[in-house]
């Protein structure tokens, strides 16, 4: 039988979760993003107390494999300080660029655990944000739907 049609394992009895697979990148993160990481790791304590207390063998499974994970983001992330404005782009910087069509859109350079595209948050390493690392206001940017151009960096 093909493997396309097997399902994956969720932790059911006897059947070991494959791991979450850690990034190669090094773990970068703003202030906010650590405190996203605390605060997932201590809602997996609370989440692995409730699924012991309800001996739920499958739950406790999946949650210790995601605490791993966590707890090794937790141990690996690198705070990057904010720093003053230097008129370049870098991690932690909000970027406002202006499309052809002249809408603007705003990304904010975060670490990969931050990251959500759709609130205009986008990781370090994605190809947008090493476009825009080192980028100044006034530059331009190629982007999927054309050339944008930097109006602002905050």
């Amino acid at each position: 039988m093909s493997r396309a049609f097997v399902k994956e394992s969720d932790g059911e009895e006897g059947v070991e979760l494959p791991e979450l697979q850690l990034s190669p990148h090094r773990n970068l993160v703003t202030a906010a993003g650590l405190r996203q990481i605390e605060e997932t790791v201590d809602a997996l304590q609370s989440a692995l107390s409730a699924a012991r207390a309800g001996e739920d063998r499958s739950g406790i499974a999946r949650i210790l494999r995601d605490l791993r994970y966590w707890n090794e983001r937790q141990r690996t992330a690198e705070l990057v300080p904010v720093l003053p404005a230097t008129g370049a782009a870098r991690f932690g910087s909000i970027v406002t660029l202006e499309k052809p069509d002249r809408t603007r859109v705003e990304y904010r350079i975060v670490g990969e655990d931050e990251a959500d595209p759709a609130k205009g948050r986008i990781s370090y390493v994605s190809p947008i944000a090493r476009k825009l690392l080192g980028a100044a206001a006034g530059d331009a940017v190629a982007l999927a739907d054309g050339t944008a151009a930097i109006v602002e960096i905050r």
